[in-house]
């Protein structure tokens, strides 16, 4: 992975959810290349957690990790309170967490229903709400929440993750309009056909094809939230970006 260094977040503090691999581990590597001490959360995972604060310190960054269940909020509280005692206070919150799954909605259980909102949508809130007073203490900052192609243009099996993506729209839209006023931004980043590496070790989309003529590199959507944190493109708000290679226009 390249790092482009820099010093445009230096002494700010984020909070990365979902950062032990793949992109989450892709945006906390950036914003530390930018100077950010970098919260690591992950779900269950710490030895991904512990591998990609390596990585920052590695590359001569600042992180610890927490590990925290989103759907629970005395678990989110702790999370937000141990970011700012490890680190003095909170600029930053990537909610880059989420929940898939694939089954069409004669097959769909209202358990997995539930699951797959609770995580995406039910979670975006609690980190939310739970961080948002540390940054306006912090005298504003930026949280970036993430959607997905599905949310606006629907997928076959995916009512339950399309449903909590749009959701995530929504709730980006209405929280930067309540929390403008503290110089805080809120904006939506919406990938689409991005290389990760599955469950299996095998790299996902990447036979793929955009009107680019490739699928993306999770640099690519960890560039635009370190963007979207900087200093120079605060007055940007409410939006969802759309990074996909052309593959979805709306």
């Amino acid at each position: 992975m390249s790092l482009r260094k820099g010093d445009e977040l230096q002494g700010k503090v984020a909070l990365v959810t979902g950062a032990g691999k793949n992109i989450g581990r892709a945006i906390a590597r950036s914003l530390a290349a930018g100077g950010a001490s970098v919260m690591v959360h992950a779900h269950t995972s710490e030895e991904a957690a512990k591998e990609t604060v390596n990585l920052i310190e590695s590359d001569g960054g600042v992180a610890a990790y927490c590990l925290a269940d989103v759907t629970k909020p005395d678990e989110v509280e702790a999370m937000v309170a141990a970011t700012v005692a490890r680190f003095g206070r909170l600029d930053f919150l990537i909610n880059n967490h989420a929940l898939r799954g694939h089954a069409p909605i004669t097959e769909l259980t209202y358990e997995d229903w539930r699951k797959v909102v609770a995580v995406t949508l039910d979670g975006t809130f609690l980190c939310c709400r739970a961080a948002v007073p540390h940054i306006i203490e912090a005298g504003g900052g930026a949280i970036v929440t993430f959607g997905g192609q599905g949310a606006l243009q629907g997928q076959r099996g995916g009512t339950h993750a399309s449903a909590a993506k749009w959701g995530v729209v929504g709730l980006t839209k209405a929280l930067a309009l309540d929390v403008a006023k503290f110089g805080i931004s809120v904006n939506c980043v919406s990938p689409a056909l991005i290389a990760t590496i599955g469950a299996d070790g095998q790299v996902r989309h990447q036979n793929a094809t955009t009107p680019m003529g490739r699928v993306g590199r999770m640099e690519e959507v960890a560039a635009l939230v370190r963007m979207l944190c900087g200093p120079d493109l605060r007055y940007m708000t409410g939006q969802t970006l759309h990074i996909n290679g052309g593959g979805f226009m709306p």
